[in-house]
């Protein structure tokens, strides 16, 4: 399967067959113009002078391929898994193409839309939901999706008040530094107990800042989820609107594309063990044996996994602190589940420590309805009686027949879920942190200065950034 089967990543798949990855319409295509490029890397390198390596093949290092490829030069990419993507991966449950990570895209977002029109991917709007089941005084009660909407949209108001001050500019998120100091350093639960809100409310609130903040709201900035909200527009409507968009084909097919245009030589099964600059050139080595040099190297892994490569000379200190603080998010496990008959399209979401905090409502299919969840630090994925009876905590007797959770958390190779500032990142590590570091150069969603983290327009952001330096490095 992928190199998650192998370790890297925890999946608990209560599948009986594996199904092959890139299966819906489109994606298989794409996927056979990709495979000579694929095919005899390894040779190919070592037979080709390079002008630049770049590290990960995700949409930051796919960016930053093809538009190195654009310039004509000569390129490398090396994956450490046996798959493109990174923390998007694209496969196959229930019978349907479903992603096991990010799988939305936003209206909002220019770059990614562009991408799409570029490449002809078809797009199709999520499963509208029928109802909802929201925190109650005690436990979780049914609600009309209008009520859910009003309501949040207030909360939100109260939760990102000023915002749209100290983000007067959110793709540029240092314009009004002057106001971020008294911001930067809050937690969403910071923030949460300014609030003067009913319990109800709180719960409504924690909830859904936990599920974003990988478990816990005291994990993640209030400045990194009120930057999103204000690139959405401002309202709740807007922010919800960021996960209402899909590829046909999945989140990949569209990374496939841009890694065929790039006519850049691929290598997977090569996770890179350090990086040396030395008399203007980067060597780049695999682990377990075989290096790579070229005039430049762009990394564009998660931030969470820089430390677990030997930098020489050693990493600047901000990029020190992103990799030794995180800014992957310490819990995400998404859960795909197949429940049991016809069943409504029912969206929910619990309060903070609950097993699973959002639950959001996916096709119906003959033998049953496809949700995806999010799980909790609290969820045992591995025992199928307890996701049940977490499941059921929204949907009232229902009966899981099926699922598959995958830990990203787990991944040796992402150490950690969707990105997401913590808590002084935003003024400590900015702009220092796009800088390159002699002729090692960073890219990826988690250091993108506009939607960062959990969103691919991030890191196509990045990587159009990382490229510009790296064609300029490379001479």
């Amino acid at each position: 399967m992928n190199a998650h089967d192998s370790g890297s990543v925890k999946v608990t798949d209560r599948r009986l067959g594996r199904r092959s990855l890139l299966k819906a319409v489109g994606a298989t295509s794409l996927a056979a113009s990709l495979s000579p490029v694929l095919a005899g890397t390894a040779r190919a390198a070592e037979e080709t002078r390079l002008d630049a390596i770049v590290i990960g093949a995700g949409y930051a290092g796919g960016t930053v391929a093809r538009e190195l490829g654009a310039k004509g030069l000569r390129t490398l990419v090396l994956e450490a898994r046996d798959r493109i993507g990174g923390r998007i991966w694209t496969g196959s449950f229930a019978g349907q193409t479903v992603d096991f990570g990010g799988g939305w895209l936003g209206p909002q977002q220019e770059l990614a839309q562009k991408e799409v029109a570029r490449y002809g991917i078809k797009t199709f709007y999520e499963t509208p939901g029928d109802r909802a089941m929201m925190p109650g005084e005690t436990g979780l009660v049914g609600t009309d999706l209008s009520t859910v909407s009003s309501r949040l949209s207030g909360l939100f108001k109260e939760l990102f008040k000023n915002s749209e001050s100290y983000f007067e500019h959110p793709a540029d998120p240092l314009f009004r530094k002057d106001l971020l100091a008294a911001v930067d350093p809050l937690s969403l639960e910071d923030r949460l107990r300014q609030l003067s809100v009913s319990p109800v409310d709180l719960k409504w609130l924690n909830g859904g800042s936990a599920v974003y903040a990988g478990g816990s709201s005291s994990w993640a900035g209030l400045t990194s989820m009120a930057q999103w909200y204000q690139l959405a527009g401002g309202t709740y409507e807007g922010f919800e609107s960021t996960m209402g968009i899909k590829p046909v084909g999945g989140m990949t097919a569209l990374l496939t594309a841009m890694l065929a245009d790039s006519k850049a030589m691929v290598k997977l099964n090569s996770p890179v063990s350090s990086v040396t600059e030395a008399n203007g050139k980067v060597t780049v080595q695999v682990q377990g044996g075989g290096a790579y040099t070229a005039p430049v190297a762009v990394v564009a892994t998660p931030a969470n996994v820089w430390k677990s490569i030997t930098f020489n000379p050693g990493l600047p200190k901000a990029h020190t602190q992103a990799t030794t603080q995180g800014m992957g998010v310490p819990h995400a496990t998404k859960i795909w589940v197949l429940v049991k008959g016809k069943v409504d399209a029912v969206y929910g979401q619990a309060p903070e420590g609950s097993p699973i905090l959002m639950l959001v409502p996916q096709q119906q299919l003959p033998e049953g309805r496809l949700f995806v969840a999010f799980g909790g630090p609290s969820l045992d994925t591995n025992d199928k009686a307890k996701v049940q009876t977490a499941v059921q905590a929204f949907l009232p007797g229902a009966e899981v027949s099926d699922y598959r959770a995958t830990a990203w958390h787990e991944d040796k190779y992402a150490m950690g879920g969707w990105g997401m500032r913590r808590p002084n990142q935003l003024l400590q590590l900015f702009p220092q942190i796009e800088q390159p570091h002699g002729r090692i150069v960073f890219a990826g969603a988690d250091i993108a200065k506009g939607w960062h983290g959990a969103f691919i327009e991030g890191a196509i952001e990045s990587g159009l950034r990382a490229a510009q330096q790296a064609a300029t490095l490379a001479g």
